[in-house]
């Protein structure tokens, strides 16, 4: 649960924005986005492996880009 602590001299508007800021780094948006709709188990399976693919995939391109420095 997200909660802001709005101060006397504040006005609604500067409260609202700090809020939305707090749920968009919170990522309540996003959860929202995903759980909208049924994702069958196979489907988010596959995802998770893309996710995973994608970040391993990074990991070896940093590591090449390191070493290349270091010649």
């Amino acid at each position: 649960m997200t909660k802001i602590e709005v101060g006397e001299e504040e006005s609604i508007e500067q409260a609202i924005r700090r809020f939305r800021k707090k749920c968009e780094r919170d990522g309540i948006n996003r959860e929202l986005k995903k759980r909208s709709f049924y994702e069958k188990p196979s489907l988010k399976k596959k995802r998770k492996k893309e996710t995973l693919m994608r970040k391993i995939q990074k990991r070896v391109r940093r590591q090449q880009q390191q070493q290349s420095r270091h010649y």
